[in-house]
């Protein structure tokens, strides 16, 4: 899956999922240093998680994320 929304982000250039690996492109929302990279990212932001939904902030289901 982050293989294919990286692509979508990227229009369709494989160069940047090439380039940059996975863990930094659509780091692990439940580590700390994939919470501090992600919020680094630029925006749109790809996040991995297999996080149960009822662990998830309050504030992700009035967001503008896609899922």
């Amino acid at each position: 899956m982050l293989e294919i929304l990286s692509l979508i982000r990227s229009d369709g250039d494989p160069r940047w999922c090439r380039s940059v690996p996975n863990w930094d492109r659509g780091p692990w929302l439940e580590t700390g240093l994939g919470l501090r990279r992600a919020r680094g990212n630029p925006r749109p932001r790809l996040i991995s998680s297999h996080l149960p939904v009822h662990l998830f902030p309050r504030a992700f289901f009035t967001s503008k994320a896609k899922v």
